[in-house]
């Protein structure tokens, strides 16, 4: 995250915000009023907007719902409200900050949704590769994902290749303990559970997102749909 459109029509505060935001090497492009920023939208391609509510020609309310990009927004406001908070959010805003805050407490925030973005990134580049690139070795129980290759068990192989051949379904304790523990799933039975926290362990060992294999509770698990 480098390049920010702060969108504010309060000139001390604009200036204030740059200087230090401009101290932590971002980059800031500066308009007074919702129209301002929409234009300059057009023009560049920010990775954030930090965004004021209450500002002449066109708000930042009516800005959220004129936009067609969809840059993460970071709206700041001194109209701290549960109702602004609310319509910000239904908007597609991505955090609120209270007016007056700290600057430090901004670049902390900023700093959070850059985190989030690329966690989001991270693991949809994974899955793109994983819907291309995954590579099964049935005599190492080993697999290649995305070129990293994780060692598993025997059983953990097993599950893992059972789940990733019904990719998107919801498979059954009853189903997995049956076709691949090959036997019956008792009722203070954890053995299931074991291998699937192993190997969940595992992928994280080695970047790769736990939650490819996802719990439904009451259900079983899937393997996340790509």
């Amino acid at each position: 995250m480098k390049n920010i459109l702060l969108v504010d029509d309060d000139l001390v505060l604009q200036s204030l915000l740059k200087s230090h935001l401009e101290a932590e090497h971002f980059i800031v492009t500066l308009a007074s009023d919702g129209q301002e920023a929409l234009e300059k939208l057009q023009h560049i391609n920010p990775d954030l907007i930090i965004l004021d509510i209450n500002m002449p020609k066109l708000n930042g309310i009516e800005m959220l719902k004129l936009r067609n990009d969809k840059t993460p927004v970071m709206v700041i406001s001194s109209l701290d409200t549960e109702r602004e908070r609310v319509s910000v959010f239904e908007l597609g805003a991505d955090d609120f900050l209270s007016k007056p805050f700290s600057q430090r407490e901004l670049i902390v925030r900023i700093r959070a949704i850059q985190r989030r973005i690329e966690l989001v990134r991270n693991e949809s580049e994974i899955n793109d590769d994983l819907a291309t690139d995954v590579l099964f070795d049935d005599s190492s129980y080993s697999v290649s994902i995305s070129s990293k290759e994780v060692s598993f068990t025997q059983t953990e192989f097993k599950l893992f290749k059972y789940l990733f051949e019904r990719k998107g379904r919801v498979i059954a304790k009853q189903e997995l303990q049956l076709r691949v523990l090959q036997k019956e799933l008792g009722q203070f039975d954890r053995n299931l559970d074991m291998h699937i926290s192993n190997t969940r362990r595992k992928l994280a060992a080695i970047q790769l997102p736990k939650s490819l294999i996802n719990t439904v509770r009451g259900k079983g698990y899937s393997f996340a749909e790509m």
